[in-house]
């Protein structure tokens, strides 16, 4: 069983210290939740553990299956097996939905092997099509332009169909709740959920509780000033739906005092 194991890691970016002493560890067939208040440095963990350029890590340990993840490229790391869904995907104009899944399919199987001629076109159609169906996505889906003119939600399900097809063993979603309406919320929830099993684990960095009522969480923990400070069950998110951060705070203040 494959697993993500992040040891007191501190991250800055220009200088500035964000994660301070983070540790959490993620297991396949797991799904944890991460909430906490703006600026507290939710996305600096999901784009450290990707390899954003911006963000140095200063202390610290992130292994993946038993290796250094922080001596990997970006790509090197998705090839291992972790996948980040982007809060705010990116829109590429004149490439479709499918031309870009089957390159990126095709870029793994060659670095594995360079000989490897790529997935046959018949074989990815079909492959293509059963993920789609199991996503309840149109298949004309597939030949829009990525993210080009997309809605909010349709940008976040072509995430979800990204991770439909490169099959990682750890997914982590980058408030994929962001700017989704009650329907959309659902309907990509529904995608992950259609994902998860015993071979994905799954990290959901999320603000709010409404996307756990339909995402079911393992684990819940909570970021504040860089760290995680509690970590309890599905109803630690409903405990803060209802009472905000303001115990946490004071329970904070009064641990450093």
């Amino acid at each position: 069983m494959s697993q993500l194991e992040i040891k007191n890691l501190h991250v800055s970016i220009e200088d500035k210290e964000i994660l301070k002493g983070l540790s959490l560890t993620i297991k396949q067939g797991e799904i944890h939740a991460i909430m906490g208040p703006n600026g507290t440095g939710k996305s600096t963990l999901a784009y450290t553990l990707m390899g954003h350029p911006n963000y140095t890590v200063t202390e610290g340990e992130i292994l993946f299956k038993g290796e250094n993840v922080l001596e990997m490229e970006p790509d090197e790391r998705s090839r291992a097996g972790i996948f980040l869904a982007f809060q705010y995907p990116v829109a590429i104009p004149g490439v479709t939905v499918a031309n870009f899944l089957r390159s990126a399919i095709n870029s793994r199987r060659r670095a594995e092997n360079p000989d490897d001629k790529g997935m046959p076109i018949p074989e990815f159609r079909k492959m293509l099509k059963e993920k789609m169906d199991m996503l309840k996505m149109d298949h004309n889906f597939a030949g829009r332009y990525l993210n080009d003119g997309f809605s909010g939600g349709e940008k976040k399900r072509a995430e979800i169909l990204q991770m439909a097809t490169l099959k990682p063993e750890i997914a982590i979603l980058d408030e994929t709740d962001s700017g989704l309406d009650i329907d959309a919320l659902r309907v990509v929830s529904e995608g992950v959920n259609a994902l998860s099993g015993s071979e994905l684990g799954v990290l959901v960095i999320t603000h709010y509780q409404r996307l756990l009522n339909y995402i079911k969480p393992h684990f819940v923990h909570v970021m504040m000033g860089g760290r995680i400070v509690e970590s309890g069950g599905p109803e630690l998110a409903l405990h803060l739906e209802e009472h905000g951060y303001d115990w946490l705070r004071e329970k904070t203040e009064d641990v450093a005092a």
